[in-house]
């Protein structure tokens, strides 16, 4: 019997993700799928990033508009699980993909729980700042199969009582975007969008749940240093988080300004092709962490927001202070220098989680799960 997969998306930043996944099992004639496409995605003021989704050649989308302009997370959380849940309700899956530590994510792991439906979550294990670490570890208790990015994150679920045999190492999938020969040319992304300037750097601030108190304050110091750098940059919208209004406010003080080109969203081939090509990226956005490095593209990162994400020479940390950003930026080196970073995979995870769907054990795996205990020395507990 063909078996049925939904992909939950509710960002530009996760079906980035998902959608090498999504298009290996659209080519299979062993599965049939679905996206389920919700959040960011349905509001025009981050793109209306579905119209992207649709122009990627997936025809079975079912969308769903789960919030409005300024609502809360918890609430966001609530009406994903409504709309999700009464969608499964009519149609039948055999399998969840969720990504990541999203709202809508967690939505989906706990409807697929609750319904005893196969879940599969895409690069648990990762540590980050924020609430974003409290949601990824809450998803992969609620999911029964994982697809991890890396050895050191199926460490991590092993210690969250995972059981081995379900965490299954794929490195991140859109390293397989990252690395193919299927980007776009960089002077057909600056046509496409507009883009005048050859020398540019992009940037990227996102909120931090954890600090709201200075969100505001914090997105003034990230402007004011953009400005005073007085560099080329190419800006991109917040992702909507609580706090996302301080920043969009701030953003303000860049329109008319020559050397600054702002979007809400960009199409995640062309993001990639001008990251590829830009001088530095800098803000909080986990792109400065996970892809910039490979590129060999150094990173500002700003804050707290990715604290204990991987270490690499291209990565320069600093506080939200205008003084240590703009050294920061000063003292970038003139060429890349750094060696290009493959933590995440070589750009086969397609190919890895066709390999593991491909498994008839996967299918019959138990939804009930039980706690792995890890076998320590009674004399070091």
């Amino acid at each position: 019997m063909t078996k049925r997969i939904l992909f939950i998306s509710g960002t530009r930043a996760d079906f980035g993700k998902i959608k090498p996944l999504i298009k290996s099992v659209q080519d299979s004639d062993a599965f049939k799928y679905g996206v389920f496409v919700t959040g960011m995605h349905l509001m025009s003021r981050y793109g209306l990033t579905v119209n992207e989704i649709k122009k990627s050649g997936f025809d079975q989308i079912h969308t769903y508009i789960n919030q409005i302009p300024g609502e809360d997370m918890e609430s966001i959380l609530a009406n994903t699980i409504t709309g999700l849940s009464r969608y499964l309700h009519e149609h039948q899956y055999d399998l969840i993909v969720v990504h990541g530590d999203r709202v809508e994510a967690l939505a989906g792991a706990t409807v697929g729980a609750l319904r005893n439906i196969l879940v599969a979550h895409i690069e648990g294990g990762e540590v980050s700042g924020t609430i974003d670490e409290l949601m990824r570890h809450a998803i992969t208790k609620m999911s029964h199969i994982h697809f991890v990015g890396s050895d050191t994150a199926r460490k991590r679920l092993v210690q969250l009582g995972e059981n081995p045999t379900s965490i299954f190492t794929i490195g991140s999938p859109d390293i397989d975007v990252m690395l193919s020969d299927s980007l776009p040319d960089i002077n057909d992304a600056k046509k496409r969008y507009d883009i005048q300037f050859d020398n540019f750097s992009i940037a990227m601030l996102h909120p931090v749940t954890t600090l709201p108190e200075l969100q505001a304050q914090h997105a003034n110091i990230f402007v004011d240093s953009l400005i005073k750098s007085d560099l080329n940059y190419i800006v991109i919208y917040p992702n909507n988080d609580a706090g996302s209004e301080n920043i969009l406010q701030a953003y303000k003080r860049l329109e008319g300004r020559a050397n600054f080109r702002v979007f809400p969203s960009l199409r995640f081939e062309y993001f990639l092709a001008l990251l590829k090509k830009s001088k530095f990226i800098i803000g909080n956005s986990s792109a400065g962490i996970h892809e910039a490095p490979v590129y060999s593209v150094p990173t500002v990162n700003v804050g707290e927001r990715q604290h204990n994400r991987i270490k690499h020479s291209s990565v320069y940390n600093v506080d939200f202070k205008e003084v240590d950003i703009l050294e920061a930026i000063s003292s970038l080196p003139a060429t890349k220098n750094s060696p290009p970073l493959f933590h995440y995979g070589n750009g086969d995870s397609a190919a890895k989680f066709m390999e593991a769907l491909g498994d008839d054990g996967l299918w019959t795996r138990s939804r009930q799960k039980y706690f792995q205990d890890i076998e320590f020395d009674n004399d070091k507990r």
